[in-house]
């Protein structure tokens, strides 16, 4: 089990944040004065690197070494902002997600429309180093901030009819250049059964290296469910709705033989187009041999339960 569950108090520094990325950054943010910026709290700022205050280390942790940022910030997906890996930190530079709230809705008792600075409290921040698994065969391993997704779902009292959670991302194609083409069927949509948004390793993540979210990452809040691959993670949300029946999703409705709603890594069901059993971390020599991909991205002792009995083909 590569997953280490320990107190935050036994969690390096080292371990999060490679000394000379860690370092540079830091000199960065103080040459641009922006390490004061912190203090405030600032979600959704338009300036790049704002450090995000009172962050602890969360005993869910995986010990390998961080993608370095700077591959983490400039190699995305992220159609809104264009379908080049490298289109999104371009194309956001301009973004500014600020102010910022999110409208939730559905099989739940507080329905509402709520800011961002009201969902999420500075207090309630944690770091996750997680792995990210894409269906292109790539992968990263980022360290993440945010919280457990069930703790938020918890607050407005979800109803017994409450079985999908569905997310929406901010549709605007003024501020979102790649929305003005019909690659996919706008808005982003993405969506999780109950169970697997209550999972513990399910989180909304508002930043990454203890800064805030670029906006080319998912600016300024976004789903992470690091057992999945990466579309799955929806990025800039606007919209929670509880759900008594399945929401069409994005991918799956683009291409259903390809994406299904679950899923889930599994190397022993190939793409159509290529197969899964190997990935290639970002930011290794191209002639570096890939990796086995693993079941479940690694994370089968967390979450294999919420499948058992399903058919893992089928249900993809």
């Amino acid at each position: 089990m590569l997953i280490k569950i320990r107190k935050p108090s036994d969690v390096r520094s080292s371990e999060i944040t490679p000394k000379e990325v860690f370092l540079g950054r830091r000199r960065f943010i103080q040459g641009a004065g922006l390490a004061a910026a912190g203090v405030l709290f600032p979600f959704g700022s338009a300036d790049a690197g704002a450090a995000l205050p009172g962050v602890v280390k969360s005993p869910y942790t995986v010990d390998q070494e961080p993608t370095p940022l700077e591959f983490v910030t400039t190699y995305n997906n992220f159609y809104e902002f264009g379908t080049g890996k490298d289109d999104p930190a371009k194309n956001a530079r301009k973004f500014n997600p600020k102010p910022w709230s999110v409208a939730v809705s559905g099989e739940v008792s507080k329905p509402g429309v709520y800011a961002l600075e009201d969902l999420i409290k500075p207090h309630q921040l944690e770091e996750r180093v997680y792995r990210l698994r894409c269906v292109e065969a790539w992968s990263m391993v980022v360290p993440w901030v945010g919280i457990p997704l069930a703790d938020v779902l918890k607050r407005f009292e979800p109803t017994p009819g409450a079985k999908f959670v569905a997310f929406e991302t901010l549709f605007d194609p003024e501020r979102m250049p790649g929305q003005r083409r019909p690659v996919l069927k706008w808005p982003y949509i993405e969506a999780l059964r109950m169970d697997e948004a209550m999972h513990p390793l399910a989180i909304l993540a508002v930043g990454l290296y203890g800064e805030e979210l670029p906006n080319q990452n998912g600016a300024p809040i976004r789903l992470i469910t690091p057992w999945k691959y990466g579309f799955k993670s929806i990025k800039s949300i606007v919209s929670i709705r509880l759900m008594e029946t399945m929401p069409p999703t994005t991918w799956n409705r683009s291409g259903p033989g390809e994406y299904g709603f679950y899923a889930n890594v599994n190397p022993n069901v190939d793409h159509p187009r290529w197969s899964q059993k190997k990935e290639r971390r970002i930011g290794d020599s191209y002639f570096a041999p890939k990796k086995k991909t693993l079941m479940f991205n690694g994370y089968e002792d967390e979450v294999a339960g919420l499948y058992a009995g399903m058919d893992l083909k089928k249900f993809f």
